[in-house]
């Protein structure tokens, strides 16, 4: 599978974009060819970023994706810009880890108003730009295993993933008589995160029970976020891609004294 030349020209805007998987899609797709629009927390940030990646044609829109002005905001910017994307990824997220008796009504609500009710608005806005302008767009939403299981001091998280996963079907459905593909891509476990603040113990027990045996990297996020946001997935929406190593269809940990089959 080729992409040379398939994104050159595309516009892609990334949300979370100083984060960990939202620098690496910014490079991914900018190295491509296309121009991209990064959005984050930090004008100054983001401008630095944008040098970086020398991609002529794109822009970074500071914003906190709490707001409905700041959301609107940036939608009117790609639109004065662009006309209209071409690919829109809603990477931004966060991940409180509570109990939910110990959570503050304040913090739910923050962490729904990132992982879940701006993907909505930027998706609703988006493709109402999309379909005036005529252009067949691809959504991608980056979900996570954690919308089909439940854990301990993780579980507001899990419900805001759960949601963005019925949201990326239900937007699927909708828009798909315009031409418009949402799908969702599921990165797994991340030891490099900035924002994890994850014990060297914690990280080496959850990367060993990976099947495949190590943490996701941008060089498995990037060439999915592509594929799907491509003409090769023109067949494809309402699906999620899981790019997780095996974790989550199961665990290796082996609770018996003969640990390997043979």
């Amino acid at each position: 599978m080729d992409f040379k030349d398939h994104f050159h020209g595309k516009g892609v805007v990334i949300t979370g974009a100083l984060g960990l998987f939202g620098r690496g899609l910014a490079k991914t797709f900018a190295a491509a060819g296309a121009k991209v629009c990064v959005t984050d927390r930090g004008q100054a940030a983001l401008d630095d970023l944008l040098r970086e990646l020398d991609a002529p044609g794109s822009l970074a829109v500071a914003g906190d994706l709490t707001s409905t002005p700041d959301l609107l905001g940036l939608i009117d910017a790609v639109g004065r810009e662009w006309g209209a994307p071409d690919i829109v990824i809603n990477n931004a997220a966060i991940y409180p880890s509570h109990f939910m008796l110990d959570m503050e009504i304040e913090d739910w609500d923050r962490m729904m108003d990132v992982n879940f009710r701006a993907p909505f608005v930027l998706t609703r806005g988006f493709a109402k730009q999309m379909i005036a302008d005529g252009r067949k767009g691809s959504v991608i939403n980056i979900g996570s295993g954690a919308s089909r299981k439940m854990r301990l001091t993780a579980a507001p998280y899990c419900i805001s993933k759960t949601a963005l996963d019925r949201l990326t079907k239900a937007m699927g459905q909708e828009l798909a008589q315009f031409g418009i593909r949402v799908n969702a891509l599921e990165p797994g476990f991340s030891a490099g995160s900035e924002v994890s603040q994850l014990s060297q113990e914690h990280i080496d027990r959850v990367t060993k029970a990976i099947p495949l045996g190590r943490a996701t990297t941008m060089d498995d996020i990037g060439p999915a976020a592509m594929y799907l946001a491509s003409d090769f997935a023109s067949y494809i929406t309402g699906a999620t891609l899981t790019v997780d190593g095996g974790n989550s269809i199961g665990t290796l940990d082996v609770y018996q004294d003969k640990k390997t089959p043979l």
